[in-house]
């Protein structure tokens, strides 16, 4: 099966490389970026080689997707987004992303989201996807609030990180409610 790369007006949503392992260190090694994602900063570059690896093997086995989140007007590589518990037969899976934060509040993750919902409402097929957030992290719980995703509560000490555990949002949207909010974007 041939990786489905896919376009924004700004961006260009690519399969993970090798190639992007520099990138994805920089980016994953900041903790202003991990701060929120649910694991500690990478430290070696080693791991962002194993990290492409693994995302390639999860979309062999089809139970997730990672794209690379690519510039068009540069090609610089600024962050990832992915479908992760993707299970095409039940109609489910959960969106999950991260930027290099000199992108931060331009509106690129919200056009990628967008993008990676339409793909997955549209041309796989599913019915519901998560998003799982951590209480504080405003931006992107706004973000996916202002995307018709509804909050269906908090998953206590869901997420291990930095050597504690913390609670997590459950947040989901359905194929029909998308299909009402993105008339309205």
């Amino acid at each position: 099966m041939k990786f489905p790369e896919l376009e924004t007006p700004r961006l260009r949503l690519i399969q993970i490389r090798p190639e992007h392992a520099d990138a994805l260190f920089g980016i994953l090694s900041m903790d202003e970026v991990t701060r929120y994602y649910g694991m500690d900063s990478i430290e070696d570059r080693a791991i962002a080689e194993k990290m492409v690896e693994a995302f390639q093997i999860g979309f062999e086995a089809q139970r997730s997707y990672r794209w690379g989140l690519q510039l068009k007007d540069t090609g610089e590589f600024i962050g990832t987004i992915g479908l992760n518990n993707l299970n095409t037969s039940s109609k489910k899976s959960e969106i999950g992303y991260e930027l290099h934060p000199a992108f931060w509040r331009q509106g690129l993750a919200k056009e990628a989201v967008i993008e990676v919902l339409r793909y997955s409402f549209e041309d796989l097929g599913i019915y519901r996807i998560g998003a799982v957030t951590y209480p504080a992290n405003e931006a992107s719980n706004k973000m996916l609030q202002k995307l018709g995703f509804k909050v269906e509560g908090t998953l206590r000490g869901y997420l291990f990180q930095r050597g504690e555990s913390h609670d997590a949002l459950i947040s989901s949207l359905l194929r029909t409610e998308w299909e009402q909010s993105i008339k309205k974007l």
